[in-house]
């Protein structure tokens, strides 16, 4: 019997009665079926934002990390599960490996970085503060807090899991709860994800969604604390994008459109050459790979006239070793189209660009794909196609085949390959295969305009190279023009999508009140206990300490000279320095830092574990002989990073605030020290 795939809302499953079946994309047998009945949105919509948001923000981003860290442990465990669902979308097993394990590892990446950058309560700082007036007292900043509202996530059929997971990680890192709609071709994949995710029991009452089949009334429920996100057809964002509500209500729309993406092969390769080899191993893996259905895949492979044929030799006779059919079959390298819907739309596509190119490699070339039942599967034959003339052949920058399939674009000179990269009216990525440092330096910053990323292949990178269709999670991902104008992953950039940015004014004392850290001017709270000896739960943002002074003298100067071989002549010659801005000898930069830490630091064990790192160090103004320095440390900045160490003992990371001043007052150096602190045992 075929199963009924359920919504998740409002924290029941729901659906029972069966509706479209969606037939396996190997052999045309039935998988599941959508339900018939119509969810009731607005129940779905408040119960995001009355049961989900608070749940979410009764955590902070350390905890919601953390979360999210033990969710990926939890899928990773299970994957094998997914893995079984996967073949039915027509995937092979690395087809799969990049959306199960790709979009757990996104779950593992994004865990990390909001672990070490994000602050332990649900206030973003976006400083440093700037001061708006003479004498210190008024400041100004930017703080980003959560939006309070729904984000919508509408996916694409070709990663039902990465797609959901990738959007998913910074929209519960900011606090926000997610409905998401993937695509109903491979639902089926997505909802045994999302049971997995709920199961887990890790995720906050609220915070996930799932809705299976149309999303009816969903945006029209929606206001301008929410987000509806897109991945898919430059045509349907265009439709979703213009939606009343949403325009009316001024609800933010992010899209990540396919788009006619491109590889250039530069003029300076030659055939002999390794990146020649390269290029055409791109070209065809992104063919390939996922049968094509990737939105980063190379649909324009732009390459100099007189290397076209062998291009074209060295493709078909890559091509020809592809192995089409049921990816459970042993010697399998690609598989099918997700549908046979996706199936039809890719062969009309195909024969729209026909009219105009050269079939230079395709069906009629050995395509069998092998396995039992595979007449009745997705499979479309990997399809080279050439234009003579791409100049006059508005097609091939217009029309995408979403499947295996690439157009050879043939040009004179550079200029030449990147006006015809241009016609593709943005894209998600490029690609620039050159040895030349000049090239890249050239082309780059022409490309850059109208592609969301730009990889530069040589056979250095090679490697290490991710490829041309690989999103990374710390890179942005989206593009400008026909890619949808959007952007998503970029690091810790995803999770301040989801959040809403305020400038904030006032006085030093209650800007840092807000923010939660130190501002200079702001009052502090000077103490007879060093701050370095006390504990991470004792120590309060502005506890401060102002240090005895310390006199600079020519022996200093000499003597850290000696340590450090550092005998630059502004410290050593008397006549050079003399006639240098400063007029006199001054000391060194690092002796002043190293003197300002004799000066306050604590030398006796305690809490302090560590000092990792600095940051924001800026050498003001210079220190002379007999100039007297003063430093005042200050607790800036507390991040509960909610580890132990083997002992058991819990730590946190303080930043402090370091000014270092002469005998007038002046600042001479300014910066920020990090140290990992205990907690009491």
């Amino acid at each position: 019997m075929t199963p009924t795939l359920q919504s998740y809302l409002a924290g029941q499953w729901f659906g029972t009665q069966a509706a479209q079946v969606l037939p396996s994309a190997i052999n045309g047998r039935p998988v599941a079926a959508t339900h018939t009945e119509t969810p009731d949105f607005a129940d779905a919509v408040a119960w995001a934002r009355c049961e989900g948001g608070p749940a979410l923000l009764a955590l902070d981003f350390q905890q919601r990390a953390a979360r999210l860290k033990a969710l990926a442990a939890y899928l990773l465990e299970r994957k094998s599960q997914l893995y079984a669902i996967s073949a039915h979308t027509g995937a092979t097993r690395s087809d799969s490996w990049i959306d199960i394990e790709g979009g757990i590892g996104t779950l593992f990446a994004y865990a990390s970085m909001a672990g070490n950058e994000l602050p332990s309560g649900n206030l973003v700082h976006e400083g440093p503060a700037i001061p708006l007036g003479k004498q210190g007292q008024f400041v100004g900043t930017h703080i980003l807090v959560p939006r309070g509202g729904v984000a919508v996530h509408i996916n694409a059929f070709n990663f039902p899991i990465w797609g959901l997971l990738e959007k998913f990680a910074p929209t519960f890192l900011a606090g926000m709860p997610a409905i998401g709609k993937p695509a109903t071709a491979t639902s089926y994949l997505t909802e045994a994800v999302v049971r997995l995710m709920i199961d887990s029991g890790v995720l906050p009452a609220g915070s996930l969604q799932l809705v299976i089949g149309s999303c009816g009334d969903l945006l029209d429920r929606l206001d301008g604390r929410d987000v509806v996100t897109f991945t898919g057809s430059a045509d349907t964002a265009a439709r979703l994008r213009v939606n009343a509500n949403l325009v009316r209500q001024c609800v933010p729309f992010n899209a990540e459109a396919d788009s006619l993406n491109c590889a250039i092969l530069a003029p300076d390769v030659s055939p002999d050459d390794a990146e020649f080899d390269l290029f055409v191993a791109e070209v065809a893996r992104e063919m390939t790979v996922k049968a094509g259905q990737k939105c980063t895949a190379i649909r324009r492979a732009i390459v100099p006239r007189r290397h076209v044929d062998a291009v074209v030799s060295r493709l078909k006779e890559r091509l020809a070793r592809t192995v089409v059919g049921d990816p459970a079959v042993e010697g399998v390298t690609m598989g099918a189209l997700a549908s046979r819907a996706q199936q039809a739309d890719v062969a009309e596509r195909v024969a729209r660009l026909c009219r105009h190119t050269e079939l230079v490699h395709g069906a009629r070339d050995g395509f069998a794909p092998v396995g039992d039942g595979t007449a009745d599967g997705a499979f479309f034959a990997p399809t080279l196609l050439l234009s003579r003339d791409p100049h006059a052949d508005d097609a091939v920058h217009e029309v995408e085949a979403f499947g295996p399939v690439s157009t050879l674009l043939p040009y004179d000179d550079l200029d030449e390959a990147l006006a015809l990269a241009a016609r593709g009216r943005g894209s998600l990525v490029g690609t620039l295969v050159t040895r030349d440092p000049a090239t890249a330096a050239r082309a780059v910053p022409m490309a850059a305009a109208l592609h969301g990323r730009l990889l530069v292949l040589d056979r250095d990178a090679a490697a290490e190279s991710t490829g041309h269709g690989s999103p990374l999670p710390q890179l942005k991902h989206g593009g400008p023009g026909r890619a949808g104008g959007g952007e998503e992953l970029g690091g810790l950039r995803a999770v301040r999508h989801y959040l809403q940015r305020t400038a904030l004014q006032g006085s030093p004392t209650m800007v840092a009140a807000v923010v939660g850290e130190h501002i200079r001017g702001a009052a502090v709270r000077e103490s007879d206990v060093h701050p370095f000896r006390r504990h991470f739960e004792d120590l309060h943002i502005g506890d401060s300490l102002l240090t005895h002074r310390r006199t600079v003298t020519e022996a200093d100067i000499v003597a850290f000279g000696g340590l450090s071989g550092d005998y630059f002549y502004m410290h050593f010659d008397e006549i050079a320095a003399k006639a240098s801005p400063f007029g006199k000898r001054i000391a060194h930069g690092y002796f002043v830092l190293s003197a300002a830490a004799g000066l306050f630091v604590s030398p006796a064990p305690g809490p302090v574990l560590a000092n990792y790192g600095l940051d924001t160090l800026r050498f003001v103004k210079p220190v002379g002989i007999g100039d007297t320095i003063q430093a005042r440390l200050t607790a800036k900045r507390k991040t509960d990073r909610n580890k132990r160490d083997a002992h058991g003992v819990g730590q946190g990371v303080v930043a402090w605030d370091v000014e270092v001043r002469n005998q007038d007052g002046d600042l001479v150096a300014s910066y920020d020290i990090l140290t990992l602190v205990a907690k009491r045992a």
